[in-house]
């Protein structure tokens, strides 16, 4: 058996792709409550502007999956197919509803309770996000986002609240969800509305110090409030991102390309910056203000464990030319591989590309890993008996299993793996209900109508075996 014995399987989702209730108990707006869907979706998210003036027909948000109300039913589906974790979010501004509040919102604390007793009651370890993508909008227009100072004290208080509250309940913490995107889409991964005449590198990289700041003051304060019984984590969108060509030119670009995606995750980990921010920084023109406190701090709070999602490998050439090819299938813009498939939404499907990844993560930091999101988004077909024949989302998931096992025999050292929306949910990219990543089908479209009825795929039978056997049978 390659796997460990108490090696975690499950599933993961996010407060504000799930939940809905968007006003419900005292919650406050996240900046996700103002996205729209589809088309529209991707121009909110370049033009923060656009979506804080305009009213749009629908937000996927407001409603979601109604996680809210149905989570009993849905763990209750996690503990059928013997969910060993679970990964979630607490919303920020569900526990202080603008953000800048001296004290919480107690029906929003008490949600949580719930849930995670809920989670508990069958045995799931909960695995919990504390920002994924939800800033309160409020430190957004009054503050101006992460580029803020102020937003790392706002921060810091809602950590040791939640914290302190669920220390006897959550043992695995994760500071940021996707850090790293805060350079791609820096109104999602930081709140950050970055003016025409303004070097967006500066206002990118100051707000990354801040919540690499803030990373640090939450590992302190979980350490401090339950020492060696928390394990916290940072979370990186990981792609290991290879060279176009064996030119040597494309080889250095790719290291280079890999170096500002680790960068995060150098920091949170070695808690220092590294060498070569040296230079980035100097030819980027970005200054970055610290308080005399932060090298200290940063270095005195590592993180215990590196997670990190995997949907695809990326591809890039030091040819300005040739990279005017690139297409951006998500957040990341990257070049057509000829080897690789790819998915509806023009995810390039690369198995192997997560054992490199794996590898690479675990040769430069030594630190446990958790595979916290991989899965396949695709177009659903209910079926007349209530099931979803989705066998292309087993030979996904089987695939990138097989490499996960491989890499562990390669030496890694691997705590868990939470598939991405175990259950439907909104997408966080386009807004859709129609991108499923589910083993479970929710029956909502992407204007918000259905019943909401669950329904079992036929992959929530196969991952079932597949826990069952500790991924000896795939």
């Amino acid at each position: 058996m390659v796997l460990k014995k108490d090696f975690l399987w499950g599933g993961a989702i996010a407060a504000n792709q799930a939940e809905g209730a968007y006003k419900e108990d005292g919650k406050g707006l996240s900046l996700v409550d103002i996205l729209p869907a589809g088309e529209e979706r991707r121009e909110a998210l370049f033009n923060p502007e656009v979506a804080l003036s305009k009213e749009y027909s629908h937000y996927p948000s407001h409603e979601a999956i109604d996680f809210y109300h149905t989570y009993q039913e849905d763990i209750k589906h996690f503990a059928e197919m013997g969910f060993k974790v679970f990964r979630t979010s607490i919303s920020w501004p569900r526990i202080f509803p603008k953000g800048d509040e001296a004290e919480p919102n107690e029906k929003g604390l008490e949600f949580y309770d719930q849930l995670f007793d809920e989670c508990r009651k069958y045995g799931i370890e909960p695995l919990v996000t504390l920002n994924h993508f939800d800033t309160p909008l409020y430190l957004i227009e009054e503050y101006g986002g992460w580029r803020n100072r102020k937003l790392v004290g706002f921060y810091e208080r809602y950590a040791k609240v939640v914290l302190d509250r669920y220390k006897d309940k959550v043992k695995y913490w994760l500071t940021f969800n996707e850090i790293n995107m805060l350079l791609h889409i820096p109104f999602f991964g930081g709140g950050l509305i970055i003016k025409d005449d303004e070097n967006a590198n500066q206002v990118k990289y100051q707000a990354a110090h801040h919540q690499l700041v803030a990373s640090s003051l939450a590992t302190k304060a979980a350490k401090e409030i339950n020492g060696e019984n928390f394990m916290i984590g940072c979370m990186l969108a990981a792609a290991e991102i290879y060279p176009y060509t064996c030119h040597p030119d494309d080889m250095l670009k790719s290291v280079k390309e890999n170096q500002k995606q680790y960068f995060f995750i150098d920091v949170q980990s070695r808690g220092e910056y590294p060498s070569y921010t040296n230079r980035l920084f100097r030819e980027l023109n970005v200054k970055i203000e610290m308080e005399p406190s932060d090298e200290a701090l940063l270095k005195a709070y590592p993180v215990d464990f590196i997670s990190f999602s995997y949907y695809s490998s990326r591809l890039t050439s030091a040819d300005p030319e040739v990279n005017k090819k690139s297409t951006s299938g998500n957040a990341f813009k990257s070049l057509k591989n000829p080897y690789l498939q790819a998915s509806d939404w023009g995810w390039q499907i690369d198995p192997i590309g997560l054992r490199v990844t794996m590898n690479q993560l675990y040769d430069r930091y030594q630190k446990p890993l958790f595979i916290v999101e991989n899965g396949l988004g695709a177009v659903d077909e209910l079926t007349a008996d209530g099931t979803v024949e989705d066998d292309y989302r087993i030979e996904y998931m089987r695939e990138h299993l097989k490499q996960m096992i491989e890499a562990v025999d390669d030496g890694v050292d691997l705590i868990g793996y939470t598939s991405w929306g175990c259950i439907d949910l909104v997408s966080a990219g386009t807004g859709e209900m129609k991108k499923r990543y589910g083993f479970i089908y929710v029956d909502r479209d992407n204007e918000g109508n259905g019943t909401s009825e669950r329904y079992k795929k036929k992959s929530f039978y196969w991952y079932k075996e597949v826990i069952e056997t500790n991924g000896e049978c795939l």
